[in-house]
């Protein structure tokens, strides 16, 4: 139970650090600060699909959606 309640709160964290930075993404307003919260986006989500605290699959939904996203900006 100890190491599942440590577990759970771990996921928490990490799951709360990849809201921040889609919202930092989401946020922008210009293409090169979209692009910067982007890179760290990406590596945080392709962080937390290695240790298996997202699906790999959500991983790359997330970055494709966040990539069109800056992709529009202008």
């Amino acid at each position: 139970m100890r190491s599942s309640a440590r577990r759970g709160e771990q996921n928490r964290h990490y799951t709360s650090l990849m809201k921040t930075a889609i919202k930092r993404v989401r946020s922008a307003t210009t293409k090169e600060r979209g692009g910067a919260a982007l890179l760290k986006a990406v590596s945080i989500l392709d962080s937390l699909a290695a240790k298996g605290i997202i699906h790999r699959n959500k991983a790359a939904n997330q970055k494709s959606k966040l990539t069109r996203f800056v992709n529009q900006l202008q």
